[in-house]
């Protein structure tokens, strides 16, 4: 029997804008200077291990930091639309001070509803975790027994990271996800799994 799979998930480093809190979706966001610091600091954190695998978001923020995992072990990073943040529509590049002043209904009816609200233009982060699931499982199922990385965002991983413990979508901002972050899991092939290090 094959032992378990050990993904490395991390998140992209420090954008722009990033000191106003806002929604960036799918926007293609260029990281800051520390933030291109921190993914670098990544591919070194992680130079010593043997990695199968390096996957990521293709927006740019998560690929730059795939690539600093990649060139240490002379792998291509594999990117994948599936793992995009969530797209939030209309409200994409704008902070959540604009957005409570442009669209106070609309932004209760979110917090209301935090796991199928739609944004217009958008997608609900039942959605999202719709199609970062499936791609994450054919991800493990290629990989049994090997070490692989995967470069996201902050709601991405989280839906990762409560899915490996049972917690429900409503529970999304209960796990903190900081920039270039590093999040530890194994996958078992009898469907369980463990998180061995969280927004390390």
């Amino acid at each position: 029997m094959a032992k378990h799979t050990r993904l490395y998930l991390l998140r992209h480093g420090q954008v722009e804008g990033f000191g106003n809190k806002r929604y960036n979706g799918q926007a293609d966001v260029a990281l800051t200077p520390l933030g291109q610091e921190q993914s670098q600091a990544l591919g070194e954190r992680l130079a010593d291990r043997p990695l199968a695998a390096v996957y990521t978001s293709d927006l740019s923020r998560c690929a730059y930091a795939a690539r600093c995992l990649a060139a240490p072990q002379g792998l291509q990073p594999i990117p994948l639309a599936e793992m995009r943040e969530l797209h939030i529509g209309e409200w994409e590049g704008r902070t959540w001070q604009e957005l409570q002043e442009i669209y106070p209904e609309q932004w209760r009816a979110r917090l209301k509803d935090l796991v199928n609200y739609r944004v217009p233009g958008g997608e609900s982060l039942a959605e999202m975790a719709t199609r970062v699931r499936p791609a994450l499982e054919e991800i493990i199922s290629r990989h049994r027994g090997e070490e692989i990385a995967l470069v996201g965002h902050g709601g991405v991983n989280r839906v990762i990271l409560l899915d490996a413990i049972g917690a429900p979508l409503t529970r999304m901002f209960a796990i903190e996800q900081d920039y270039a972050c590093l999040n530890i899991l194994d996958y078992f092939v009898d469907g369980n799994t463990v998180v061995k290090l969280l927004n390390g």
